[in-house]
């Protein structure tokens, strides 16, 4: 049977968004352990006005989310797809959308943060045009970041 997918653009308070988001930290908790102590603070996004959903039937499935960094760059953060649902072109999806949204509203580069024990989101990042740059704050000597940046051309 095909599932059916459709995205909304929200915000972080979005009820979908947080459970999604209370899902997304307990699996960092549980992969990442007292490094993830480290990180967790980064992590916050209240209030922000640029978050993507995407729901299969009525249950939120994916998420992601944007907010400025400076004039032209944002920050994409919280990028997640429950396990259930991995694998079917969602993470892709998500980050389109939010770059999309960047770009129309005159953002020219995105810049984001992984781990570099999240392989198959490092080559998702690659392979959607995203380059390793060094470090930015607040990330600048933690080892296990791995910080990278695409131009945004929509």
């Amino acid at each position: 049977m095909q599932t059916h997918f459709t995205l909304k653009r929200t915000t972080t308070s979005d009820p979908g968004f947080q459970t999604l988001i209370r899902q997304l930290d307990h699996e960092l908790w549980n992969e990442l352990n007292e490094d993830q102590a480290t990180y967790d603070p980064f992590n916050k996004v209240p209030d922000i006005k640029t978050a993507v959903l995407v729901y299969a039937g009525d249950e939120p499935v994916a998420c992601g989310c944007f907010k400025a960094l400076n004039t032209g760059t944002v920050e994409i953060k919280r990028m997640f797809v429950q396990k259930a649902f991995r694998g079917k072109g969602l993470s892709k999806l998500v980050l389109q959308e939010l770059e999309r949204w960047a770009a129309a509203q005159g953002f020219t580069h995105a810049v984001l943060e992984t781990s570099i024990h999240f392989n198959t989101a490092c080559t998702l990042y690659q392979s959607s045009g995203y380059r390793i740059i060094p470090n930015y704050p607040p990330y600048e000597g933690l080892e296990e970041s791995v910080c990278m940046q695409k131009e945004l051309a929509y």
